[in-house]
């Protein structure tokens, strides 16, 4: 009993072991992640200060999500909240999109675009060039507190506080104008509201791209989970040649290759990875399909005197042909494509004729519910409406309210100024709200059907209607 009792307790879970890639300075993918690194930067950080004109009366920035009139601008596309369908229609592209490019290519979206990516290799360049490639890093980070490790560390720290800094701001810009806020930080003159946004957004920056990285992609992102359903033997993945590198085994200089593949078991593809596997084993759920264990082996083959692509991207039917002596060109046209490209059509061309028949006016009618009509001395019935006129133009308009369905209506408009039927005034880009009542002689009866109609005074007299009730009874119970 006693030495039960002194047994060490059972652990279920194993910690998590830190990854510390190996730096790959050049190769073809190397390339090619630094170029997208640089565009996909470029873009999230100078886009919120692109103008675009749109008229005196609207903002100028040519990308804004406008939460305090409930607006998205992007360019010459506008979408008001009434227009949540053009939203739900680009992110349905967005994702059949990606499963499209993930059914061709595998995962390139997370090797080479992913926000998570991206930050993630800009936090490790820095972390390189300050504490050293792999083996330094490592020694660094498990060895005895030092003035070196202090200062470093630090340093490796603060400059990754300094782009989440960034990265937040940046995001917050895409919410406000830009020039006025970055403005405001000089003056210092902030909202409490976009601070709070801005730390808050540094911290998780800080977080994800520093400390979480490749467990992001392993535990946190659901695409790693389902992407295998979008695979099939014509995707292009990153593999290994296995029929070319096996039996792996080392290898000096001098030695025959006879009975023995070109793997020579350096590890250099696993210690390159991000996330931490080793593509020889086949393909794995956290494989983001970065290619820097390609670039890796092919260094490797140049050193060796032996061709490249030992690990390469390639499709598993490929492989599979090419170690019976079959070679076979990538196919990009098959069914699976073809249905994708389909859906994308078929949503983008719903899109465009939603875009199309865009009306710049709208109007809305709310029939007040209490109470739901008053009989005046003079015998009249009287019903009052709240009503709601989009105008979504870039310009001031001013309109008319007209009635049908209802005899001798009267209208009276319950607003300040000189607002009335013939003078409804409403700005550019917003929103128009008047309490109307409409008054006729009528017996009681039923409701009555009855249609608003509204007009714009200018040549171009954009009209809407909207049908509603008229009350002079109350509804039997």
């Amino acid at each position: 009993m006693a030495q039960q009792e002194q047994e060490a307790p059972i652990q279920f879970f194993a910690k998590q072991k830190r990854i510390y890639p190996k730096f790959v300075k050049d190769g073809r993918y190397r390339r090619l992640k630094w170029a997208a690194m640089a565009v996909t930067l470029a873009i999230y950080y100078l886009v919120p200060f692109i103008r675009w004109d749109r008229g005196p009366h609207m903002p100028d920035q040519a990308v804004l999500i406008d939460l305090n009139h409930a607006r998205a601008y992007w360019f010459f596309f506008e979408i008001w909240p009434q227009e949540v369908y053009i939203l739900t229609g680009i992110l349905i592209t967005a994702a059949i999109a990606l499963f499209f490019i993930t059914s061709l290519f595998g995962r390139v979206w997370c090797g080479y675009f992913c926000p998570q990516t991206v930050w993630t290799d800009l936090f490790m360049w820095v972390e390189n060039k300050i504490q050293g490639d792999r083996n330094a890093r490592q020694r660094l980070r498990e060895g005895p507190w030092t003035w070196e490790k202090t200062w470093k560390l630090a340093l490796t720290h603060v400059c990754w506080l300094a782009i989440a800094w960034c990265t937040a701001g940046s995001f917050v810009l895409y919410f406000n104008d830009a020039p006025t806020l970055v403005r405001s930080f000089f003056e210092f003159n902030v909202s409490p509201i976009v601070l709070m946004f801005i730390v808050g957004l540094t911290f998780s920056t800080y977080l994800m791209a520093g400390y979480a990285r490749e467990q992001v992609c392993t535990y946190m992102c659901p695409y790693a989970r389902f992407q295998s359903a979008m695979f099939d033997d014509n995707t292009l993945i990153i593999g290994y040649d296995e029929a070319r590198g096996e039996p792996r085994g080392k290898h000096k200089k001098g030695e025959s290759w006879d009975g023995r593949g070109h793997c020579i078991d350096c590890t250099a593809c696993v210690q390159v990875c991000p996330t931490g596997i080793d593509i020889r084993n086949g393909l794995q759920m956290e494989c983001i399909a970065c290619g820097l264990c390609v670039d890796a082996c092919d260094d490797i083959m140049d050193k060796m005197n032996l061709p490249r692509g030992l690990i390469r991207y390639d499709t598993k039917r490929h492989m599979d042909l090419k170690a019976k002596g079959i070679f076979e060109q990538f196919r990009i046209i098959r069914p699976r494509s073809i249905a994708y490209a389909a859906v994308i059509l078929l949503v983008c061309v719903g899109m465009l004729y939603a875009l199309l028949n865009r009306t710049p006016l709208v109007l809305q009618v709310l029939h007040d519910r209490n109470p739901l009509f008053v009989q005046l001395s003079s015998g009249e019935i009287r019903n009052g409406y709240e009503i709601h006129i989009s105008n979504r133009t870039h310009d001031h308009q001013t309109y008319t309210l007209r009635v049908s369905g209802l005899e001798k209506a009267h209208i009276q408009v319950a607003a300040a100024g000189n607002a009335s039927s013939d003078y409804l005034y409403v700005e550019a880009g917003n929103v128009g709200r008047f309490h109307v009542f409409i008054t006729s002689n009528v017996k009681p009866n039923y409701p009555r059907p009855i249609t608003f109609h509204i007009q714009e005074q200018n040549i171009r007299a954009a009209t809407d209607e909207y049908e509603s009730v008229f009350i002079s009874q109350k509804p039997k119970t």
